[in-house]
This record gives structure tokens, C-alpha cells and sequence, in this order.
């Protein structure tokens, strides 16, 4: 009889008959998850998919992350949902995959991401997934952990960015020396002088990083083409692709991957053990003088692992994310003279065209701050964040019809926030003034000037205008608000204000005009997508002999 049974038993059949289980079994899983969900809350509008895993919905957004039209493409969504007309206020929360293990909810709303990173800071972490992710990069830093491991990394990062480390500008201005000469250009055959400052400030920022962190740089202003940046870059924009792969990552090659991760190590490893061979007795005495960022990590611990991840993890803090907003902050100077000009009468005001500034002098240059504010606004260098639940939980607000129903949230679910998006919304910020009344000539004097969301204008952040908590946050917030914050300011400002000292004029060659966004490239932090050419005008410069001018640089 058996054998009967497993005559009928065809190829054909064993395969329907699997195909038959695992759809029973999604079924059955799906309706638990529900229940799970709505135990706690409500799910939040649903994003339609076609495909198992959502496969659809990730091969769009990896897409849209290789062509850099990450902002369009999540900025459509959240649109698609307020004309389809079903939702009774505007969608600021979605999500993918809702009855599976592979969920994701997406947000852009300032009282969800306050919950995430402060409210319900226990609630959320890191996670186990994103630790699996990006431990060959990342390993056990302070970017990659949660409880024990991450408080230890923060506790141990702490006294490296206190201030009387952070306010010594040294480190900047012996590769400004560097910098400020190569923003003249190399002159072209038509006799312009067109430099991208994308790619400068990212060999510059790794130069002085490298200083910081080892005592020496890697001199990359000197020799664009070293080992290390090269393998750093590749490392960064791979790892963002298998993160954004998801459930299917494990599909991806990453033999290259590891190739350029083993050469960031070998730079590195020398370092490391050189310190290594100091002595504790021998790393305090080097205190009273000129000591690293690594010597001062060795005296707290002596495990070459943790120096080698929270080496990392500084870097990418410390080189990529200062490096995108100067190149971003530059672009709009370079279409917006009268910035410029007003930069620069401050600039001149405080510290004259060749002083040094100070710690203080930065901080009480207020146009220069907002300009940096405002820079972080449009830009933020890290677009898109993951947080996942540690145990089940809630958000706030963001489910149902309305919009304002708590979300179910099952321990494992990934949260994405993106605080380019929330920062942009125009609905956070003041509307635009009514028009003038029929006849009417005179405009309203106790009307509160109106300032575009969507433009870049400094001025707003000296008016009576400023961010509700929680919607702006360049550094993030809560307990894990960067440490380095203070730090990265101080090496912007200070570059910003040596540049303007010594140019002018600062023209944009080529570039989109007010209003309109630069390419864009979407790795681990955000950056340029293209060259961001410019000419750099010194002061009293006269343009002759075909070079290009402000007046004929922008056709």
C-alpha cells in the first residue's frame, strides 16, 4: 500500500504540494502576525506588493539609491498616499511586507522619531540584523550595538571629544594650507580655473581625520589616489547595496567587499600596533604633550578589536559627514552671492582677512552658523536611518485611516526614518502669507516674513523662525546624539572662514539653478553625485584672457 501511495507521488506533485504548504503556512503566519499587531496597535498604510518579500518594492529602491533619486522616489510615495484620496490626513508613516517577519515601517514624522530615539529610547535599537549586517565593517562600535556594548563604546568615546580637545584648530589649518591653494584650480586650455570641490573636501577631511586619528594623514590632497580612500569608498557604497538588498543580501557577492575591507584593516593594523607596544605608564606621559586620538583610546583599552572598531566608526563620522555638508554649503554659496558677501563682512568683522579663528570666534559668528544650520537642513548627511524593535512595542502616531493611531510594532521590525524628508516637509513650517486683498497696495507690516522651506536661505535661523523640537536634528537625538557634533561644527566653520578669507567670490560652473537639487549619491551618508565644479575668485581678481567669470561661468 505504501508503495501504491508513493507510485502517485510525481515530481509535479511533490512540488504543488510544497507550494501548497508554504502558501498555507504564509497564510497562517500572516493572520498571527495580525493578531500580534493589533494586540499592540494598528498597522500603518500599507505600500501594495507583487512580489514575495517585497522583492518589487526593493529592487525600486535599490533603483532609485544607484541613481541617486532616493528624494523623489520616497518623497512620490508619501504623495501617492495623499492623492489617492483614502486617508483622512496626510500619510507620514507606511509600511512594507505587514504580515511577515521582513517588515518594514517607514516614518517621517518628528513625534515617531522623537519616540524612536528618546521617548521609547528602550524600546529601539541597533538590533541583531543590522549587527549581523554590518559587522565585518562596523564590528562592535558604538554605530553597530546596543546595551552593554554600545554604552561601553559611548562611555569609552566620551573624553575624546571633550573640549579642550576638540578646540584646538591646528589639526585644520595644516591641511588648509593645503586645501586653499588647490581651490584656485588648475588652469584649463580656455584659461578657466574650475576646481570640484566635492572630491577636494573629501580628500581633505580624510587627511585631517587620518591626522587626528593616527598622528598621521594619508596625504590624499597630495595623492588622490591612495590605497586606503579607495577601499574606504568602495566598503561605504557596497555596504549601503547589501543593506538595502534586505531579505536577499545573502544573494550578493562580496568577495570584493572583502578584498578593500582587508586593506582598510592592513592600513590600519600598524597603527594599532604600535600603540599597542607603549606602555600605559608610557601613553600617560605622552599626555602632558602632542598625543592622538588612538593614543588617548589605548590608555581605556588595550584590545586590539575595539581600537580597530571604533577607529572605523570615527572615521566614517568624522570624514564623510563633514566633508558632504562643506561640499553641499559651497554649491549653494557658489548661487548665492549675496551669502557670500554677507559671510564675508561677518567673517571680516570678527577675525579680519588672515587671523586664525578662535573656538570663540566661531561660536559667535552668527550669519556663519546659520548658514552651516542651513546646510544641515536641506542636507542631511545621513538621509535615511534604521532602527529596530527590541521587544514589541508602539510609534505614536502614524496607523490607521486617520493617521493618528498608535502603530504595532513586533520585536525585529526594521524602522526607517528619514530626516531629509521630515526636514523638507513644507506643512513643519510656517504657510506662505494670503494673498493681498483686492485694491489693497500695502503689504501687511505685522506679517511675519515668509522664508521657501524649499530654498536654501540662511536668514530664517536669525529670525523669530526656529525648528520645533524634533524637527531638525543634523546629529540625531537622544542618548545616542553624536558625540562628535561639536567637533564636526568647529572643522566646518573653521574651513568656511578660511576659504571666504582668502576668495571672494565663489562661482558655481554648470550647476542646477536656485531651488533645484544637486545629483545626489546615497551610500551610508549622502553625498555628491557629480562634480560640483566651481571658480574661486580672490579678492580684487580681475577675469581676463578667457577665464571664467561670475557672469559667464553659470551658462
Amino acid at each position: 500500500m505504501i508503495g501504491d501511495i508513493l507510485a502517485t507521488f510525481t515530481a509535479t506533485r511533490v512540488i504543488l504540494g510544497l507550494l501548497g504548504l508554504g502558501i498555507v503556512y504564509s497564510w497562517l503566519q500572516g493572520v498571527q502576525i495580525s493578531r500580534r499587531v493589533r494586540a499592540l496597535g494598528v498597522h500603518a498604510p500599507l505600500i501594495k506588493s507583487y512580489y514575495p518579500l517585497s522583492l518589487d518594492f526593493i529592487i525600486a529602491s535599490v533603483k532609485n539609491g544607484t541613481k541617486g533619486t532616493d528624494l523623489e522616489y520616497w518623497s512620490g510615495i508619501f504623495e501617492g498616499f495623499r492623492a489617492s484620496g483614502k486617508y483622512q490626513n496626510q500619510v507620514n508613516t507606511f509600511e512594507v511586507n505587514p504580515k511577515s517577519n521582513f517588515r518594514i515601517v517607514f516614518t517621517v514624522e518628528p513625534e515617531n522619531i522623537k519616540a524612536i530615539l528618546a521617548g521609547q529610547f528602550a524600546d529601539y535599537g541597533k538590533g541583531k540584523k543590522f549587527h549581523d549586517e554590518w559587522k565585518e565593517f562596523l564590528g562592535d562600535s558604538i554605530f553597530a550595538t546596543d546595551g552593554e556594548l554600545w554604552s561601553r563604546s559611548r562611555h569609552l568615546l566620551r573624553p575624546m571629544f571633550a573640549r579642550e580637545r576638540i578646540v584646538d584648530t591646528e589639526i585644520f589649518e595644516k591641511h588648509i594650507h593645503k586645501l586653499i591653494p588647490m581651490l584656485g584650480g588648475s588652469v584649463n586650455r580656455d584659461g578657466s580655473t574650475v576646481v570640484d570641490v566635492g572630491s577636494l573636501f573629501f580628500r581633505y577631511t580624510l587627511d585631517a581625520s587620518t591626522d587626528y586619528l593616527f598622528g598621521q594623514s594619508v596625504d590624499s590632497l597630495d595623492n588622490p589616489k591612495t590605497v586606503f580612500a579607495e577601499s574606504f569608498q568602495y566598503v561605504l557604497h557596497r555596504q549601503s547595496i547589501i543593506f538595502r538588498a534586505g531579505p536577499v543580501n545573502f544573494l550578493l557577492s562580496r568577495k570584493l567587499f572583502r578584498e578593500n575591507l582587508k586593506k582598510m584593516d592592513d592600513f590600519m593594523q600598524p597603527f594599532i600596533d604600535q600603540v599597542l607596544a607603549v606602555s600605559p605608564e608610557e601613553l600617560e606621559k605622552k599626555l602632558a604633550k602632542k598625543d592622538t586620538f588612538l593614543d588617548a583610546l589605548a590608555r581605556f583599552t588595550r584590545d586590539p578589536k575595539v581600537l580597530r572598531d571604533q577607529l572605523v566608526a570615527v572615521l566614517l563620522a568624522g570624514r564623510d559627514t563633514t566633508a558632504a555638508t562643506l561640499a553641499f554649503c559651497v554649491f549653494e554659496l557658489s548661487r548665492h552671492p549675496s551669502v557670500v558677501k554677507k559671510l564675508r563682512a561677518e567673517i571680516f568683522s570678527v577675525v579680519g582677512p588672515n587671523k586664525k579663528p578662535s573656538y570663540t570666534d566661531i561660536k559667535d559668528m552668527k550669519y556663519l552658523n546659520a548658514v552651516l544650520n542651513e546646510t544641515m537642513r536641506l542636507y542631511p548627511v545621513v538621509p535615511f536611518n534604521v532602527r529596530h524593535a527590541l521587544k514589541d512595542t508602539t510609534l505614536p502616531t502614524g496607523g490607521g485611516l486617520d493617521g493618528r493611531s498608535p502603530v504595532g510594532v513586533l520585536e525585529g521590525t526594521r524602522i526607517v526614518y528619514s530626516t531629509m524628508v521630515m526636514q523638507r516637509r513644507r506643512d513643519l513650517y510656517d504657510p506662505p502669507p494670503p494673498p493681498p486683498t483686492p485694491g489693497s497696495e500695502k503689504a501687511d507690516p505685522n506679517a511675519r516674513p515668509y522664508f521657501d522651506p524649499g530654498l536654501f536661505i540662511p536668514e530664517r535661523w536669525l529670525s523669530s523662525w526656529h525648528p520645533k523640537p524634533w524637527h531638525f536634528i543634523p546629529f540625531n537625538g537622544g542618548p545616542r546624539i553624536c558625540l562628535g557634533q561639536q567637533f564636526a561644527t568647529i572643522e566646518m566653520a573653521y574651513t568656511i572662514t578660511r576659504i571666504l578669507q582668502a576668495y571672494s567670490e565663489i562661482v558655481g560652473v554648470g550647476c542646477p539653478p536656485v531651488g533645484v537639487h544637486p545629483k545626489f549619491k546615497f551610500d551610508v551618508t549622502l553625498s555628491p553625485g557629480g562634480p560640483m565644479n566651481c571658480v574661486f575668485v580672490k579678492s580684487g581678481e580681475e577675469e581676463q584672457g578667457g577665464k571664467v567669470t561670475p557672469s559667464t561661468a553659470k551658462a
